[in-house]
């Protein structure tokens, strides 16, 4: 009997072995080679599984139009199988993809009803935007808000092949005519959690978002306008997303370990054939080459169907060459703060009083002052207040001073409650620098930053005993300096294509009020027990919606301009002077930001409906641009999923491509010379002068200086001669980089392109 336990054992282990050295790949297909012994793409790319696998569940997902090819579930020796197959033009392990998360339509003017707008009336606009969709890849929605309310609103577009699909806890009568569809993809997290072989996922199969994030941002890019919304009291006033009367279609692609790329690819295929005209992704990896970047490949197919797709940047920063998204044909969003603030106090005991920010909503401290405390204890992580490292008896009672980083800011607050805190004063250290962002913590907490947090850090240090009192102020509009550049927003330069400046602006993305899952509480965290139809929350995650919205409302009032010129008009037009009309700051440090930062700064939704010249790009220009990289030929063909591509046509350097803002790299040239090309979408006979700003290091010459567009619809070149002047060079190299300006205008208008220079490569 032992032995028979024994083989058994033995088995069962060899088996669970061989099923935990299954992963899914990304298969990807030349699509062309197809034998006409079979009638779909979809039956051969079975059968080339089924030459190697007799499993018929390894094959996870099949797509057709994002991406040409098939996610399965293989061991090594499968895919490497694969890859020996001429059909096969890759074979890549799954990614994970991660949330970009960590009072805006009126800070961005767009709380206007009547009247009008850029030279549009906001009935007609509002009419319009009705036919445009909104495809938001994220974590899924919450069908119950109000946000997704369709009161008024017209029957769903004929075009809209999407569905409402049926879930454990999702019917398919939660969508209506705002929320037009929602479907979940989840295979590829299911097959990363062990399938169905080792452990079913406690997860439920819907698009129900149990998560709070993607509920957040498609309201953010379509929300209804619902009255009387708040977080517990904070930010109180009108909830609106960007193009109100848009409608939402959700792919849940993300679950609790992540998003992985071969969900995200589904969803993205899927969205693309429903019908969408944006496509929103506030989530992302790592950048590398164009061609193993699922986003990117699935990004290019929906270019070149008018679909315009915005991408979070990243919260990556303040480091440098941080950025997530950066092919040309997406949108790469940055993050920036708004003209609102939640600040909150804390009054030491030796009668100096800080400011910081919170969105706590309990009773709070009271008016006696307590103990105030921090890293003290003999374990070395206490001042970052991780999970077990605060020793009750030390911090009962008292308020404790916690660093910034490592795990979640509102996970710090819990964390000192659970030992016996009072209160909690979150100090930023250098990596945060300056940067507030509030949070709904489940103590009395205040934030604060770095400066502010050395002053207590040496207070406590300095006396017997120091003393805090915790205070709130609730919210307080019209700050100033606004917009600010969040730290954690993400920077270039770009290392997969140093010569295209991201990432391409920033849009609001600190302490935004959307719609929330009232599966959990504010916070996220488990032992939140609070519910709230809205939340406050900051991160590219949130600023890439709003472009999203803004996007629609441009397709509205010009269905005609291509996926780049939307995206011209809204660079061109962005502004980069804050609200004391002074240069944009960056909250890293409090110093000037640069368009590594902010690209082409600030958008600008009214002036991006009207920009009077925008930069177009084709797919043939996206072609030509590819073939300029060092890529081999089925490299650009697995992106572009064309095989009749050859590269007979390719630039000589990649900033050649007709893009909106400018990346200069000497490197070792002493100059760099780019020609662009100007497409009138304003009144015809107008005419431009060209104004240039730069570093004295380089001489700038443009040629012509003047433009004249007889016609609406005419395109006119120039051509910009970057110049490095010798005797600084040299600066230049320590430096690392530069900044100017290339501005074409009239009285009307001015289309504006940021210049960023650089000596060496990172």
């Amino acid at each position: 009997m032992a032995s028979v336990v024994w083989l058994f054992s033995f088995w069962f282990a060899c088996f669970s072995l061989s099923v935990m050295a299954k992963r899914t790949y990304i298969v990807q297909m030349n699509h062309r080679q197809k034998p006409l012994s079979y009638v779909t793409h979809d039956d051969w790319y079975s059968a080339s599984l089924q030459s190697i696998s007799s499993n018929s569940d390894d094959l996870l997902y099949t797509y057709s139009t994002a991406y040409h090819g098939f996610a399965a579930s293989l061991d090594l020796e499968q895919a490497e199988a694969l890859r020996k197959s001429d059909s096969v033009l890759g074979v890549y392990e799954d990614e994970v993809y991660s949330l970009h998360t960590t009072r805006s339509a009126e800070f961005l003017g767009l709380d206007t009803e009547l009247g009008l707008w850029a030279g549009h009336r906001t009935q007609d606009l509002n009419q319009a935007s009705q036919d445009v969709i909104i495809g938001v890849l994220d974590t899924g929605v919450w069908p119950d808000s109000r946000s997704f309310d369709d009161s008024g609103m017209t029957e769903v577009p004929a075009r809209w092949r999407g569905k409402c699909e049926e879930g454990p806890d999702f019917q398919a009568s939660s969508c209506n005519k705002k929320l037009i569809g929602a479907q979940s993809f989840s295979k590829g997290y299911r097959m990363a959690s062990g399938g169905n072989f080792v452990k079913k996922s406690k997860e439920k199969e819907s698009p129900r978002d149990v998560d709070g994030h993607g509920t957040h941002t498609a309201s953010t890019a379509a929300g209804a306008h619902v009255a009387n919304a708040s977080l517990l009291g904070y930010a109180s006033g009108t909830a609106r997303g960007m193009a109100t009367h848009a409608r939402v279609a959700a792919y849940k692609v993300c679950w609790s370990t992540g998003c992985f790329g071969s969900d995200i690819l589904a969803g993205m295929d899927r969205a693309i054939v429903d019908g969408v005209d944006v496509l929103s992704l506030s989530l992302g990896g790592g950048s590398g080459p164009y061609y193993r970047d699922t986003i990117a490949i699935g990004a290019f197919t929906a270019m070149e169907m008018g679909i315009f797709v915005s991408c979070s940047a990243g919260n990556s920063g303040p480091s440098k060459a941080s950025l997530a998204n950066v092919a040309p044909w997406i949108m790469t969003v940055g993050a920036g703060t708004l003209d609102r603030d939640f600040p909150a106090y804390a009054l030491l005991g030796n009668g100096k009083k800080i400011t910081g920010v919170s969105l706590y909503s309990g009773r709070g401290m009271g008016k006696k002052p307590v103990s105030l405390v921090y890293s003290k204890g003999n374990n070395s992580t206490s001042n970052l207040c991780l999970p077990g490292s605060l020793q009750p008896a030390y911090v009962r009672g008292k308020v404790v001073i916690c660093d910034r980083g490592i795990n979640a800011r509102v996970e710090k607050g819990l964390v000192v409650r659970d030992a016996g805190g009072v209160g909690m004063i979150l100090a930023n250290t250098a990596v945060s620098g300056e940067e507030l962002v509030a949070d709904s913590h489940l103590l009395p907490a205040v934030a604060v930053g770095r400066k502010v947090g050395d002053v207590l850090r040496a207070y406590v240090k300095s006396v017997a005993n120091p003393t805090a009192l915790l205070s709130f102020g609730g919210t307080v509009l019209n700050v100033r300096p606004s917009p600010v550049v969040a730290a954690f927003s993400s920077r270039g330069p770009n290392l997969v294509t140093p010569q295209i400046l991201k990432p391409d602006l920033i849009g609001p993305g600190v302490n935004i009020l959307a719609a929330w899952s009232e599966a959990l509480g504010p916070t996220g965290l488990g032992k939140d027990t609070r519910k709230t139809q809205f939340n406050i929350m900051s991160g590219t995650s949130m600023s890439c919606p709003h472009i999203s919205g803004v996007a629609a409302l441009i397709k509205a009032a010009h269905p005609e301009w291509s996926p780049s010129a939307v995206k011209s008009a809204l660079m061109t037009t962005a502004y980069t002077r804050d609200n004391t009309k002074s240069p944009l700051r960056d909250a890293a440090d409090g110093g000037l930001s640069t368009p590594l930062a902010h690209g082409s700064g600030h958008v600008d939704p009214q002036k991006a409906l009207s920009p009077g010249l925008v930069y177009d790009i084709s797919t043939q220009d996206y072609v030509a641009f590819l073939c300029s990289l060092d890529y081999t030929i089925e490299h650009v063909r697995a992106i572009v999923k064309r095989q009749n591509i050859t590269c007979s046509r390719k630039f000589s350097d990649p900033g050649e491509l007709n893009y909106p803002s400018f990346s200069v790299l000497f490197g070792s040239k002493e100059f760099v010379r780019y020609t662009r090309e100007l497409t009138n979408v304003g009144a015809a006979g107008s005419v431009y002068q060209v104004a240039v700003t730069g570093p004295p290091s380089v001489g700038v010459v443009v040629k012509p200086s003047t433009l004249v567009f007889k016609n609406v619809g005419e395109k006119q070149r120039y051509t910009v001669t970057f110049v490095a002047k010798k005797g600084k060079k040299v600066q230049n190299r320590m430096t690392r980089s530069a900044f100017g300006s290339i501005v074409w205008s009239n009285t009307q208008h001015q289309v504006k392109s940021p210049v960023a220079y650089a000596w060496t490569q990172l």
